[in-house]
């Protein structure tokens, strides 16, 4: 098929499928189209470590939400397109209003942003006006305008210590992450009751039965994972540091415990090293031997080339949104900048 140029017939796509959905023509070279034409857009593209490893490839930083959210705030690029979920281009929204934001899917939602509704954390929040709003930086807009300080797994612990022991904390919408950081902090914080699909779905059972196989496997275990699971791991942290971990252990072999895109880029660094990387079990539910993101998994090489070239889907928020989530993102970046 050829390349679309009536507008109004790209918007009607994206409106109905939530992406451009024209098939890219067979002769078309996708990789060396995505090179030219974000240096003729003047465009960045970013990437998270849970996409597809052909994505990461191709992208100019490959990162995790505090990584990509600096990235998102300091490019000098005319357009940004973000491989990740529709959350992640909102901040980049939220940082940069005058730069144009595409993500390759708009159905690349997020569990755990769908378990905080506005409307029901707004009257949440309401029931404890003495407290300070942490929201873990994975959730909507209306989740951020909301907020006080935003947050990421990477960074959650050492930003409730710089706060007085005194103030009262209500930390959303992970309660997985919730429950870590007030175990390492010591503090007694309100929790919101979201979770994240892919780090709730991995099988204690089944990850048992694993590490009878591998016994000599350091479990690495990101902190939105269930208590069980990261009771027993060798390290806790965030996507980023669990890459360091395993770059950096002189052991042999890893079992990890979060979504499975993270392992492109640990297999990556490890190439030649002999070690052995495994991904966690998921559930009998799940199809994959693994705990796959199904959301991340809609990014595709071909969505983001049609994202580039057609500049849709777009991403959009509200300005009085905006001015008060950018408020909460601003603080998080303010309070990490020496960490």
């Amino acid at each position: 098929m050829g390349q679309i140029s009536d507008k109004m017939e790209i918007l009607e796509q994206v409106q109905k499928y939530g992406y451009v959905r024209e098939t890219v023509a067979q002769n078309v070279d996708l990789i060396a189209e995505i090179h030219r034409l974000r240096k003729e857009k003047n465009a960045v593209i970013l990437a998270h470590y849970y996409v597809d490893g052909a994505i990461q490839d191709l992208a100019d930083y490959i990162g995790d939400s505090l990584g990509l959210s600096q990235q998102a705030a300091s490019t000098p690029a005319d357009m940004i397109v973000f491989c990740g979920v529709h959350f992640m281009g909102e901040t980049a929204k939220i940082l940069s209003p005058e730069k144009k934001v595409v993500i390759p899917d708009l159905n690349a939602g997020c569990s755990l942003a769908d378990s905080a509704p506005a409307d029901k954390f707004a009257a949440f929040k309401a029931q404890y006006p003495d407290h300070l709003v942490l929201s873990y930086i994975n959730c909507s807009a209306e989740i951020k305008a909301l907020s006080d300080i935003i947050v990421t797994s990477s960074n959650a612990v050492k930003i409730v210590e710089q706060l007085p022991k005194d103030q009262k904390i209500i930390f959303a919408p992970d309660a997985n992450l919730g429950r870590y950081v007030a175990k390492k902090t010591g503090r007694d914080m309100v929790l919101w009751d979201g979770a994240c699909i892919v780090h709730v779905d991995i099988s204690e059972a089944k990850l048992k039965t694993l590490r009878e196989k591998y016994p000599n496997a350091l479990l690495v275990a990101h902190p939105e994972c269930k208590d069980n699971i990261l009771l027993q791991a060798d390290f806790v942290g965030s996507t980023t540091a669990l890459l360091k971990f395993v770059n950096e252990s002189p052991n042999d072999e890893f079992i990890v415990a979060t979504e499975a895109g993270i392992l492109h880029k640990m297999k990556q660094a490890a190439a030649g090293t002999g070690k052995k990387i495994i991904p966690a079990p998921a559930t009998e539910n799940n199809t994959c031997a693994c705990s796959e993101c199904p959301y991340m998994k809609m990014n595709t090489v071909e969505k983001l080339y049609n994202a580039l070239l057609y500049e849709q889907p777009e991403i959009t928020v509200p300005e009085e949104i905006r001015l008060k989530a950018y408020e909460s993102v601003d603080r998080m970046l303010e309070m990490s900048k020496n960490l």
